[in-house]
C-alpha cells in the first residue's frame, strides 16, 4: 500500500464525473487499499478518488472504527428520511457547513471480490455514503451547504 497525495478545492479534476470501472481487479484493489491508508493518514472517513487525482467510480469509507467499505461503481437505488449535520472534507479542510441528506440509503456496488453488493445504511454511514458518491460525479459538499459553519 501507498499513500496518495490529496487533492484540493480548486484543483479541476475534483469537479469532472469519474467514470465506470468495468472491473474490480487488482489494479483497482490496489487504489482502494491505498485509498484506505490516504484516509487513515489524514484522518478521513471516506475517500473518494478523484481527491487522489482518479477519475474512476471508487470510493472507500470507514465510520465504524475499522469497518471498511470499498465500493466500485456505487450508485443509490433507495433513500428515505432527512438528516442535516455539519459535514467537512479532506479535500476542503478549511470549510465546514450543514448539509441536508437522506437518513437512510440502499447502495449497490461492486465490493474488491468483484461481487455486485447491496448495501443499506443508515445515520452517518449512508451520509458518507451519499457525501462520497458526491464526488464522483464532481460536486462537493460545500455545493449543498444549507448552513454555513464558517460564519458562526
Amino acid at each position: 500500500m501507498a499513500l496518495r497525495n490529496l487533492r484540493y478545492e480548486g484543483d479541476e479534476i475534483l469537479r469532472k464525473k469519474c467514470r465506470e470501472v468495468p472491473v474490480v481487479d487488482d489494479r483497482i484493489r490496489m487504489l482502494m487499499d491505498d485509498m484506505v491508508e490516504t484516509m487513515y493518514k489524514f484522518e478521513g472517513v471516506g475517500l473518494a478518488a478523484p481527491q487522489v487525482g482518479i477519475l474512476k467510480n471508487v470510493i472507500v469509507i470507514d465510520v465504524e472504527d475499522g469497518k471498511v467499505y470499498k465500493m466500485a461503481n456505487p450508485k443509490i437505488i433507495y433513500e428515505s428520511g432527512e438528516q442535516s449535520a455539519q459535514e467537512g472534507c479532506l479535500s476542503v479542510p478549511e470549510k465546514k457547513g450543514v448539509v441536508s441528506r437522506p437518513m437512510k440509503v440502499i447502495v449497490e456496488y461492486t465490493n474488491e471480490s468483484n461481487e455486485t453488493v447491496k448495501q443499506e445504511a443508515e445515520g452517518f454511514l449512508a451520509r458518507a455514503i451519499c457525501h462520497e458518491i458526491d464526488h464522483l460525479n464532481g460536486v462537493l459538499f460545500i455545493d449543498r451547504v444549507i448552513e454555513d459553519a464558517n460564519e458562526k
